[in-house]
C-alpha cells in the first residue's frame, strides 16, 4: 500500500513538472516558408481582405516628409485623406462586431463622441534585420515553463505564425518600437468635469536590447528585454525624481529588478513593487504599472487564451493627434475625435483570465494585437464582477525615417468613473521621439541612477 502511494505521489509530481516545464515548440521550415510568400516577413497575412477594405501590405511606408529632419515632430502622413464614414451611438449597432466593448461603452455614454473611419493603411514597415531574425526566430524560438521563458529567439518577432495566447503576446512584448531611444512624454489625467492635470512631465530613455541584433552580437546579449530609465522634470514636486527598470526574458526564474531615486530623500531605493497591478504613480495612481504599453512585465498573473484572429475599426496612423496642442486634443470626457484616425485592421484577439492561485486587480482582460506590427491597439479590463471597467485605446504613430510604427502613446479611460489618462503623449512634448546610439548596460542600475541624481 505504501508503494502505491509513492508510485501516485510520483506521477503526480512527473505531470506537474511537465506542466511547469512545457515548452512550445517552433514552426516548420515548410510553415516559416510562407513568410517569404504569403505572409508577411512579420507574419501579416499579405493579402487584403474579400472586400477590398484592407489593402494587401506592399512593404509599408518609408516616405519621409519633405522637410523634416530628426528631431522634428513627424507630420501627419496622409494630410488629404478623408473619412469613409463615421461611426456613432445612434449607428454602431451596424458595426457592431468590428468595435471593442470599450469602445461601444464610450460611443454609447458620449452622443458628441465618434469614429471617424479613414482608408486602411497598412505603414508597418521595419528594418531589414528585424525581418530577418523574424524569419530565424521561426524555427528556433520556444516557450519554456508554462510559457514563461522565451529561449532561442532574438530581435524580430519570435513567433510569426503563433499558435496560443503567450506567443502572441510574447510578440507584443517584443514588438519592435526601436533599439535605443530618447524623447519627452507626459502623463495627462482629465477629470469627469475636463479639467486636465499634468500628473508627470519628463524624459525617457528605453533599451529594447531584445531589439539591438543590428549592433549587438546574440552571444554579447544579457537575455534582458526592456531597460527603462524616465527622469521626471514635473510637476515640481515630483522634479528630480527617477525610476530605472530591467526586465528579464526568463520569466520564470527572475524577475523584474527596478529602482526609484527620490529627490526629497536624496537616495535610491529597490522597487520590486513597480510592476503588476501596483497603482502607477506616473499617473497619480490611476492606473497600474503593468497597463503601461498596453502590458508589460511577466505573464505570469494570467492563463493566455487565443481567441483567433479578426476584422476590427482601431485606432491607426495617429500622427495627427499625436502632435495637437493639448487644449484641442482633450475634452471632457474623451479625446476629440476630430484629431483621431480610426480604420479596419485584422487584429489578434487574446484573452486573460486570472491563473489559479494568483491575484490581480483587473482579473479578465481582452487584448487586440495588431496583425501587422504586433503591437496591442486596443485593450478592455474587467472587475471581479466581471463588468467592463477600464479601456485602453492606441495612438500608433508612423515613423518612416526609422522606419517603424511606434505603439506606447495611449488613452486609458477608467469608464465608471468618467476619467481617462492620455498615458505617456507626445503632444507639446520635446524631444521628439529617436534614435540614440546604444548605452552600457550598466547604464540602468541602481549604481548610475543614484549618481545621476541632481535633487
Amino acid at each position: 500500500m505504501k508503494h502505491k502511494q509513492i508510485m501516485i505521489f510520483l506521477a503526480v509530481c512527473a505531470v506537474f513538472t511537465l506542466f511547469v516545464h512545457a515548452s512550445f515548440a517552433a514552426v516548420s521550415a515548410e510553415e516559416a516558408a510562407k513568410l517569404k510568400t504569403t505572409l508577411t516577413p512579420m507574419g501579416a497575412e499579405r493579402a487584403g481582405n474579400a472586400d477590398g477594405s484592407i489593402p494587401a501590405w506592399t512593404g509599408g511606408y518609408t516616405t519621409v516628409s519633405p522637410g523634416w529632419k530628426t528631431g522634428m515632430d513627424r507630420p501627419d502622413m496622409f494630410p488629404n485623406d478623408k473619412p469613409l464614414y463615421s461611426i456613432t451611438g445612434k449607428n454602431m449597432d451596424k458595426y457592431a462586431d468590428l468595435l471593442s466593448e470599450g469602445v461601444k461603452y464610450l460611443l454609447k455614454k458620449f452622443p458628441e463622441y465618434r469614429l471617424d473611419v479613414y482608408p486602411t493603411r497598412r505603414t508597418l514597415a521595419l528594418p531589414q534585420y528585424i525581418y530577418d531574425w523574424t524569419f530565424k526566430n521561426a524555427t528556433t524560438a520556444q516557450l519554456k515553463d508554462n510559457g514563461l521563458n522565451l529561449e532561442n529567439a532574438y530581435s524580430g518577432a519570435p513567433f510569426p505564425i503563433p499558435k496560443n495566447g503567450n506567443e502572441v503576446m510574447w510578440n507584443h512584448l517584443t514588438a519592435y518600437n526601436g533599439s535605443t531611444i530618447r524623447n519627452g512624454l507626459s502623463s495627462l489625467l482629465v477629470h469627469p468635469n475636463g479639467d486636465i492635470i499634468n500628473t508627470v512631465s519628463g524624459t525617457q530613455y528605453v533599451q529594447f536590447a531584445y531589439n539591438m541584433g543590428n549592433t549587438l552580437p546574440y552571444e554579447k546579449w544579457t537575455h534582458e528585454n526592456f531597460l527603462n530609465h524616465f527622469n521626471v522634470m514635473a510637476p515640481p514636486f515630483k522634479a528630480g525624481e527617477s525610476i530605472m527598470w530591467r526586465d528579464p526574458m526568463d520569466q520564470y526564474h527572475n524577475n523584474r529588478i527596478a529602482w526609484q531615486y527620490l529627490s526629497g530623500q536624496r537616495r535610491v531605493r529597490r522597487a520590486p513593487a513597480i510592476s503588476y497591478d501596483t497603482p502607477d504613480f506616473i499617473s497619480s495612481g490611476q492606473t497600474l504599472f503593468d497597463e503601461a504599453f498596453f502590458f508589460n512585465g511577466a505573464l505570469d498573473r494570467y492563463e493566455w487564451k487565443l481567441l483567433g484572429k479578426k476584422e476590427m475599426i482601431v485606432p491607426y496612423n495617429s500622427n495627427k493627434f499625436n502632435h495637437a496642442k493639448i487644449k484641442d486634443a482633450y475634452m471632457k470626457g474623451h479625446e476629440n475625435p476630430d484629431f483621431m484616425r480610426w480604420e479596419k485592421h485584422r487584429v489578434w484577439v487574446v484573452e486573460a483570465t486570472l491563473a489559479p492561485g494568483k491575484r490581480h486587480t483587473v482579473p479578465h482582460r481582452v487584448f487586440w494585437i495588431d496583425e501587422d506590427s504586433w503591437h496591442a491597439v486596443l485593450s478592455d479590463g474587467y472587475d471581479a464582477q466581471g463588468k467592463l471597467w477600464r479601456t485602453i485605446i492606441a495612438l500608433p504613430e508612423v515613423c518612416p525615417d526609422i522606419p517603424a510604427l511606434i505603439w506606447y502613446p495611449c488613452f486609458i479611460h477608467l469608464l465608471p468613473e468618467g476619467s481617462y489618462l492620455g498615458w505617456a503623449i507626445w503632444n507639446e512634448q520635446s524631444p521628439a521621439f529617436e534614435l540614440m546610439p546604444p548605452r552600457p548596460r550598466d547604464y540602468y542600475t541602481g549604481e548610475n541612477l543614484g549618481a545621476m541624481g541632481v535633487r
